[in-house]
């Protein structure tokens, strides 16, 4: 499984939310900075092709999103924290909706 490691301390703001997640996962310089570009990107981890993201896993994988800091940024940034929830839920419910396995799985390290 590939797991990715983000450091919550560096985001404060919708703002830092988007600038994080997407310098870590390198998505393409035309990134909107909400939550429907987000969702997009994350949708295509398993498609090169796609260059949604620099980072990707093997179809039928599954990618770890590991949340450091996770109980202060649950409390810093509660609106951030449940929108990546919901945003990698609604990527999963894509994905099995095609009948294809989830394909994020977030990891909560304090």
């Amino acid at each position: 499984m590939t797991t990715v490691f983000v450091d919550t301390n560096e985001i404060t703001d919708w703002l830092s939310f988007h600038q994080v997640l997407s310098q870590l996962f390198g998505f393409p310089s035309f990134y909107g900075n909400n939550m429907n570009a987000l969702i997009d990107c994350l949708t295509y981890l398993d498609d090169p092709d796609a260059e949604m993201t620099r980072i990707h896993v093997v179809p039928g994988r599954t990618l770890a999103i590991q949340l450091g800091g996770v109980e202060n940024f649950r409390a810093r940034c509660p609106e951030q924290f449940a929108a990546l929830q919901d945003a990698c839920a609604f990527v999963n419910w894509r994905r099995t909706s095609e009948q294809g396995p989830p394909l994020i799985a977030l990891s909560y390290y304090d």
